[in-house]
C-alpha cells in the first residue's frame, strides 16, 4: 500500500495543540507529502479559555516541526463556528496552495464535563457549534472548492468512541460526536458521485492535554487514583494500552490515501479492540 500524498493540499482544523490529535494528523499528512494548512481558534472566550487552545507559540512550533522535517506547511487561524472565517480559511488554503483535496474536521470541546443537570444552555450550545456545526461548515466551504475541482476529495470527521458509546457528564459532547456520524453518513451518500469520500474515525481515549484532563476529571468522579483509572483503562483494552496520536493519525493518513478510495460512509474504530461496534 502506498501512502504518497505528493501534490494534495489538506486542511486539519483544531490542530493547535502541540501533544494534539489535529497536531498529529498534520504532522502525518504533512510526512505522507501533502501540503498542510494548521489551524486553530487562537482567540479565547468565555467557553474557550486560552489554556485550552493552541497559543500562538504552539502553533507556530508545530509548523516549525513540521517544516524542519521536511514538510509544507503554513498556520492560519479559523473559529469554526463563524461561516465567514471558514470561507477565509479554505479561501486562503487555495490561495497558497492551489486547491484543496483533504479536509480534517478535528476542531472540538470535550473538556466541559459536569453532571448532566448542572450544563447550561450556553455551555451546550457551544460544544455543539464547534464540534457538529463546525465540521458542517467546514465540509460544506471545503466541498465547494473540491466540486469546482472536478476530481474529488477526501472528508475526515475526527469523531470519538463516544460517538458510539455513552459516558457520563460529557452530554453535549456525545450528543455531537453521534450526529457527526450522522453528518458523515449524509455526506456520504451525497457525495459519492462526486468522488468525494466522507469517513470518520472513532478513537477512544488518548492522553493528551484534554486527555490528561479528562484523566483527573473521572478518575476523582470514580474514587480512583489516576495511575488506578488508567491500569483500570488498559485492562479492558484488547490491545493492552490506551490509545496514540500516532494512532489516528496512521488512520488519516490512509483515509486521505488512494488506497481507501472505495471506503467512505465509514466510522471507523481506532481502539485497540475496546468499541467493536
Amino acid at each position: 500500500m502506498t501512502k504518497n500524498l505528493s501534490g494534495k493540499v489538506a486542511v486539519v482544523t483544531g490542530a493547535g495543540r502541540v501533544q494534539g490529535i489535529g497536531a498529529g494528523i498534520a504532522r502525518g499528512l504533512a510526512a505522507a507529502g501533502a501540503q498542510v494548512v494548521v489551524s486553530d481558534v487562537s482567540v479565547a472566550d468565555d467557553h474557550m479559555p486560552q489554556e485550552k487552545i493552541g497559543t500562538q507559540t504552539e502553533i507556530q512550533q508545530i509548523l516549525n516541526e513540521i517544516i524542519e522535517a521536511g514538510g509544507e506547511a503554513i498556520a492560519l487561524p479559523c473559529d469554526v463556528r463563524d461561516e465567514d472565517q471558514v470561507q477565509q480559511l479554505i479561501a486562503a488554503a487555495v490561495e497558497q496552495f492551489g486547491r484543496v483535496d483533504i479536509l480534517v474536521n478535528n476542531a472540538g470541546i470535550g473538556y466541559l464535563m459536569k453532571p448532566m443537570i448542572e450544563v447550561e444552555k450556553d455551555e451546550w450550545q457551544t460544544v455543539l457549534d464547534v464540534n457538529l456545526m463546525g465540521a458542517f461548515l467546514c465540509t460544506k466551504h471545503a466541498v465547494k472548492q473540491m466540486m469546482s475541482q472536478g476530481d474529488g476529495g477526501r472528508i475526515i470527521n475526527i469523531a470519538s468512541q463516544g460517538a458510539k458509546s455513552g459516558f457520563p457528564h460529557l452530554p453535549a459532547y456525545i450528543a455531537s460526536k453521534h450526529g457527526m456520524i450522522g453528518l458523515t453518513r449524509s455526506n456520504a451518500v451525497e457525495l459519492g458521485s462526486e468522488k468525494i469520500t466522507v469517513n470518520a474515525i472513532c478513537p477512544n481515549h488518548i492522553t493528551t492535554d484534554l486527555g490528561a484532563e479528562q484523566n483527573e476529571y473521572f478518575a476523582k468522579f470514580m474514587g480512583k487514583s489516576v495511575q488506578q483509572y488508567l491500569d483500570d483503562m488498559a485492562a479492558r483494552i484488547p490491545m493492552g494500552r490506551p490509545g496514540l496520536v500516532t494512532d489516528i493519525a496512521n488512520a488519516a493518513v490512509f483515509l486521505s490515501s488512494d488506497d481507501s478510495y472505495y471506503i467512505t460512509g465509514e466510522a471507523m474504530n481506532v481502539s485497540g479492540g475496546e468499541e467493536m461496534h
